[in-house]
This record gives C-alpha cells, structure tokens and sequence, in this order.
C-alpha cells in the first residue's frame, strides 16, 4: 500500500563534495556577475576559507561526521533553510499548484460528480502499489527514492514563531478522513463506511449534504481558513489564541490529521477562466471575497474543484518536490478520464451519518486576526502578475533534432530573454540519494553570457559556437548537481555547522557577493507532463520572476509570474523576451544547418 512503499536502503547517501572543488566552481559561478574589485575581495574571502588549517577544513571535517551519521547530512538544514525558516505567506511565495483542464460543468452536479472521482482516485492512489521511479534524462535509469511519496497524505506544517515544524505521520493506520471546504466553512467527509470504502453515489451524497449545510446562514462561522494564507508569525500567534479553546483544538485537530482537503470553489467569472487567471486562481484564491478563505495552505494537498470548471491542486510545498505532485496528479486525471463515473443515484441501504461541520469560538482577539489577515492576502492578489502562453512555432522535437537537451536549451534561452545575467536557478532532483530533495544548477554561466553578449552584438557565426558551449556548460552543471556535486548544498552545510559549533561566521559567508548570489531573481523549472495541465508559482524574490516550464513535442507551455509592486519586472514584457529568444535561437540554428549553396555551373542542363 501507498504506506508501505519500498525504501531503498541500497540507495548511496548524498556525498559531501571534495572543499576546493565547491570553492573552486563557487568562485567561477560569480565571476562574471560582479565587478573585478568585488571579485577580488571575495576570491580573498574564499581563499582564506579554504586556507589549510582554516575555517573551511574543520568545517568540511564536520560535514563528512554528519554525514556517516544521518540517512542525509544536508535534508534539515536545507528544509528549514528553504522552507521552514520563511516567515512569508505560503500562497504565491511557496505553494505551488497545477491546473487542471478546464472543465465544462453544465451544472452543480456535474461539479460534485468530478470531486467525487478526484475523491475516489485519491483513495484509489494511496492504495496503488507505485513502481520505483527511475531517473530519465541525464543518467536515465537510476532508481530514485520514493520517500516523498509517503509525506503526499501524511505531512501538516505547523506555523511556530520563528521557524515552522513539518509533521509527517508514518504510521500504517491513518486516519481516513478529509476535510470539505465549502463557502469557508469546513466539513469532514469520512471515506470508510462500516470498514469499507465508500461508493461513488455515498461519497456524491455526502457532497451534496455538505453543499446544502454550507447554504445555512445561521450556522455559517467567520472564515477561519484567511488565517492560514497569512504571515508564517501572524499565523503561529493567532494560533496560539486558537487552540486555547477545546472546541477549537477539536476542529484544527481533525484537519490537521486528514488525508487532504477537497475544495468546492464558488464559480468564477467568465474573465477569470483564461490560462493566466485559472493559475492565478489555483495560487491564492482571488482573495477574501472569491475563494482564497475556502482554503487551508498548511495541508499538504488541497484539491480544488470550481463550479465554474476551475480545477486544480494547491501543495505545500515542503514535504515533496514538484515531479511527486505531477505524477500523482497525472494518475488521478487519468483515473478520472478512464473510468467515468457508473455513479448509480440510488444509494445503497446503509444509512450514511450526516457530515460533520467543524465549529469554532471566535473570540475578539481571533476577530482581529481575522479581519488583518484579508487585506494582506489581498494585497498578495493585487500584487501577482501572471503570464502563461503557448510557444507553438516548436517544442522539444526540434530542440532534439539539433542534438541538445531540451531544458538546458530552454535554459540558455530563458538567460538571452534576460539579457543581462542574473542570479538564476534552476532546481535539480537529488532523488537518486536517500532521502534526496533538491539542488541548484545555477544557470548564469560564464558560457551563457558570452552567447548572450555575441547574439546582442549580432554576430551569428560566434553566436552558434558560443550557444553549443553554453548548453555544455549548463548539462555538465545540471550533471554535477544530480551527482551530489553541486555547490549550494555544500556552502548551506558548512554555514550551518559553522553556527552549530558557535563560531564566528566565517567572512566568506558575510561578503556581498555570496549574500547578493543567493537572491535567486530568476526561479526556474523544468516541470513536464504526459497530460494536458501545467504547474505554476510565484517569483522567489520581490523584484524576481518565476519560470515554470513545461517542454512537449511541438509547442512548450510557460507560465511567468512576479511582482506588480517591483518597476524592475513585467510578466508580459519577460514573455515577449522569452517567444523572442526562442525564434533567435531557432533561427541561428537553422542558419547554421543550412547546406552551402551549390556553385552554379555554365552549360548545365536546368
């Protein structure tokens, strides 16, 4: 069963890479991004660092201890360091969401029947004897650890003062329960009956009282959901004030142990059902006034069904990466298409318990809370600018056929779109090790600026030589970072043992290029899928972008966000880049597979 899956002890734990080598390629990864006397003082830095005898050695000693004795010597520090530590709102900052197609609903059945299939898969899902994964791409074949698969139903981050904690339950005998959110109020919907799964016409009913029971005004309690899509601190403290009431605790214990939740969204408008308004609306809700209250963001998975059509799954985002909710995704919407409903509406003879509505006591202080946590989610709404578009004139086929790889492709282009290089990063799986999560490739190469320079300048026969070395540079990258050799792991490892042992911080980790290299302004990733649906995200820094991509045969679907309050960013304008830089590359690929003209020879018959 899904909780019971193969942990492969066999799997190798991350390595801690060779010191001089990480500050070898930290030092090339820079270079080029700051100016020579900035470059000399941090080259003096790190040289320091890596000094025999010097801070690095002991803390490399360190870092090879931790690792002999934990499963995973960088997963803590890069979890809290990532995730838990970020006091930011999770929705748009962190939680990312994959929309579904859009549905045709003809009514409020038609919408309650598909939730009652996502239901039903979810189940079906957990229950689904899952093959190993095995890495495709660069070093295809590898087995990959599937412990991100276990925390998909088990995990809830708890919001604390400071820093968050992340729950997993691995027990075999979960509960079986999930939460429906409803109007922002919640329900539980039981999933056993009598020890036995519920029908898909049980499950339908239960939805359907839950509609019903969320149409009573006199019961309706304030929208308590608001709080979770707040601060991380504003959140802890209101919580605080929460669970000081039993009643409370009774409530937030029930969804905080559920399975997932399902919310049934209020129709948008008809101008809310483009590409970019569904991502939008997956993302945070539109706000206190549509959807954003019939939410619960520290619940790992909450599958969203519009009546409208608006369809999707928000995740949080700290248990597992992206490929663990495409997969699971991608099963559910297979399941739901291959097996459509035989949904009889007679329902069987058991007598089904009314569902039960979570209640809460709302003091004065918790009002408060309440009524501050609207407009900052608001404000995040007003603040999203989002861009998703079709790139149609070609997709990885054509890439393929010019003997590179698709994403280190993209990759290249997504810099040219810049124009000048930034701090970039694209996120590389380290599932090939126990209890692997991720790592950067940090994409703005000293290779990828010299093609972008000689594309500016409009020399194409440089350009060419210039774009194969950039894409070399990105694979080898790419290649280094799912190896275990990448270099940010390794530099948040010996930073977090430095202030382990209470040491002074070492000057290589206060210097300005390391502080100004970690502002990730361009966050990417390649997230691709075998069904139609994409996955979006918010910019990890307030004058950055976010560039999810989603690469198939003949057309490649982005979604762009950032920030409408930075001058430094627009969403459409980096688009228009990006269709731009795509045609460029093409185009210079084309020039240079063009076969020499043939010489024209007199007396030659036609």
């Amino acid at each position: 069963s899904y909780f019971l899956l193969w942990f492969p002890q066999e799997l190798p734990k991350v390595p801690v890479p060779p010191l001089d080598q990480t500050l070898d390629t930290y030092l090339k990864c820079v270079q080029h991004l700051v100016c020579a006397d900035q470059f000399r003082k941090t080259k003096a830095a790190v040289d320091k660092f890596g000094a025999p005898g010097g801070a690095g050695e002991l803390l490399q000693e360190k870092l090879q201890e931790r690792k002999e004795k934990t499963e995973n010597w960088v997963y803590s520090y890069w979890l809290e360091d990532m995730y838990l530590n970020n006091r930011l709102a999770l929705p748009v900052n962190s939680s990312p969401a994959m929309v579904f197609p859009k549905q045709n609903f003809r009514d409020q059945r038609d919408a309650l029947r598909f939730a009652t299939r996502i239901i039903r898969g979810v189940l079906d899902y957990k229950a689904h004897d899952l093959r190993v994964d095995v890495a495709r791409g660069q070093l295809a074949g590898t087995p990959m650890c599937m412990q991100q698969y276990r925390r998909l139903f088990t995990s809830y981050r708890y919001p604390v003062q400071g820093s968050d904690s992340l729950s997993v339950k691995v027990d075999c005998a979960g509960p079986e329960h999930m939460i429906v959110a409803c109007k922002n109020q919640f329900f539980v919907l039981e999933t056993l009956l009598n020890d036995e799964l519920m029908t898909d016409a049980e499950i339908f009913s239960q939805l359907d009282k839950i509609m019903k029971m969320a149409e009573n005004p006199t019961e309706r309690a304030p929208p308590v959901g608001l709080l979770t899509s707040d601060g991380r601190n504003e959140w802890a403290q209101a919580r605080e004030a929460l669970v000081k009431d039993p009643v409370n605790r009774t409530s937030l214990d029930l969804i905080e142990s559920s399975l997932c939740l399902v919310c049934l969204d209020e129709p948008c408008s008809p101008l809310d059902q483009s590409d970019s308004s569904r991502a939008a609306m997956m993302l945070h809700g539109g706000g206190a006034e549509k959807n954003g209250a019939n939410r619960w963001y520290d619940k790992s998975m909450q599958f969203v069904v519009g009546l409208s059509g608006v369809c999707g799954v928000v995740c949080e985002h700290s248990p597992f990466e992206g490929i663990v909710l495409v997969q699971c995704s991608e099963f559910l919407l297979e399941y739901i298409i291959s097996s459509p409903s035989k949904m009889s509406t007679v329902v069987s003879g058991k007598s089904l318990p009314v569902p039960k509505r979570l209640t809460w006591k709302i003091s004065p202080q918790i009002q408060g809370f309440i009524s501050d946590s609207a407009p900052r989610l608001h404000r995040l709404v007003k603040n999203l600018d989002m861009d998703v578009f079709k790139f149609s004139s070609y997709g990885k086929d054509f890439i393929k056929k010019q003997k590179m790889s698709p994403d280190a492709y993209i990759q290249v282009a997504l810099q040219l779109a810049f124009y000048k290089l930034v701090p970039t990063y694209e996120s590389a799986s380290m599932r090939r090790f126990r209890e692997g999560r991720v790592d950067n490739i940090r994409s703005a190469t000293r290779q990828a600026l010299a093609f972008v320079q000689a594309m500016t300048q409009d020399k194409p026969a440089a350009s060419m030589e210039k774009l194969n070395k950039a894409i070399c540079a990105q694979t080898e990258y790419t290649r280094a970072a799912i190896t275990g050799n990448g270099i940010d792991n390794h530099l948040l490892g010996l930073l977090r043992i430095s202030r382990d042992l209470k040491m002074e911080k070492p000057d290589m980790f206060c210097d300005p290029t390391y502080l100004s290299s970690n502002q990730f302004i361009l966050s990417t990733s390649q997230v691709p899928t075998t069904v139609e649906m994409f996955c979006c995200y918010g910019p990890v820094v307030p004058n950055g972008y976010g560039a999810c991509y989603n690469p198939q045969a003949d057309h490649i679907l982005f979604c762009v966000s950032s920030f409408r309050e930075s001058t430094d960013t627009s969403s459409a304008v980096f688009s228009n880049a990006l269709q731009e830089a795509l045609s460029q590359i093409r185009d210079l690929c084309k020039r240079a597979h063009k076969p020499p003209p043939s010489p024209a020879h007199k007396g030659s018959k036609p």
